[in-house]
């Protein structure tokens, strides 16, 4: 059975088409791709779609649709994240971009997000037993899941995404390191106010970061001149590889960090809020290094849509 999924966030839409088989655990990869179209610029200060990141993010879709179909697939699931869910206009685009599609856009809330984002990262990793936090960085919010022996124990989804973060503290022209260190002060305060008991006091065994920032970490850290999932899966980022990338790209103008390899321009602002998110969760967690996982909600959809 031949399925396809759109994960459409904050920052980025992702598309992935599966051969899949129920009652078994894999699937096989027709066509993936994925497209920053910044659905969330600007949403932070109106509250609300603006015009032009609704249209940029809507003909992708369409297009990813069409893709799909062309592929024949016999069931297109779209998901839709926290831009949409917490715009005052998102329910219409939703509608509208049904119409447009001829498929149900589903907004998911924030603890669907973390239990679709858990199932796919523990699709893609070894069984992992003990405590894991698994960290889901986004354009528009920030999703912290543990799992014990594997089983969700505790969620949470914090409206802490690194496209109104960028907005809030752009570094164009590189770091401004006191103003940096005052995004990650304001960052840390946050996770110690606003994260559950559960989550915030526990002690995981392991680290595990998903999405855009820690596989564009992970690919940097590799020396990859081109992305290779394969490669960035499993990969252990320590917090020491974290704080180098960290000096090497904001030693750069965003121009500049947007032409490194395996780092798209449309991440380039991004990058530097959500590695501030990235140390202030090791720091909180008391662990040195974060397990990669390439494998994040777009895989736990098809997952969940495999299953009917």
């Amino acid at each position: 059975m031949r399925l396809a999924t759109i994960d459409l966030g904050t920052n980025t839409v992702r598309l992935l088409i599966a051969d899949v088989e129920p009652g078994r655990a894999g699937w096989r990869i027709v066509e993936q791709d994925q497209r920053v179209t910044r659905l969330g610029e600007g949403l932070a200060r109106a509250g609300r779609l603006g015009d032009a990141p609704a249209a940029r993010t809507r003909a992708t879709v369409v297009e990813y649709v069409e893709r799909a179909r062309r592929r024949d697939a016999v069931r297109i699931r779209i998901v839709a994240t926290s831009a949409v869910r917490e715009a005052v206009n998102g329910a219409d685009f939703a509608r509208e971009l049904g119409a447009a599609t001829g498929e149900t856009v589903s907004i998911v809330s924030g603890d669907d997000e973390a239990r679709l984002t858990l199932r796919g990262v523990l699709h893609g990793l070894p069984v992992l037993s003990g405590v894991t936090l698994a960290l889901d960085i986004g354009g528009g919010s920030t999703e912290y899941i543990l799992a014990r022996d594997g089983a969700l124990a505790a969620s949470t989804s914090l409206r802490l995404g690194v496209v109104p973060l960028a907005e809030r503290f752009p570094f164009a022209a590189g770091i401004d390191w006191p103003r940096f260190q005052a995004l990650r002060a304001e960052i840390g305060a946050r996770l110690a106010r606003e994260l559950p008991a559960a989550i915030r006091d526990a002690r995981p065994d392991r680290l595990v970061g998903t999405a855009g920032t820690v596989t564009t970490l992970a690919a940097l850290d590799l020396g990859l001149t081109r992305y290779d999932a394969a490669r960035v899966q499993g990969h252990v980022l320590t917090r020491a590889a974290v704080e180098r990338q960290l000096v090497r790209l904001g030693a750069l103008p965003q121009a500049a960090r947007g032409a490194l390899p395996c780092l798209e321009p449309g991440r380039a602002d991004l990058i530097l809020p959500g590695t501030a998110i990235v140390l202030e969760t090791l720091a909180l967690a008391s662990v040195d290094a974060l397990t990669v996982s390439d494998f994040g909600l777009r895989e736990g959809i098809l997952a969940a849509a495999a299953d009917g």
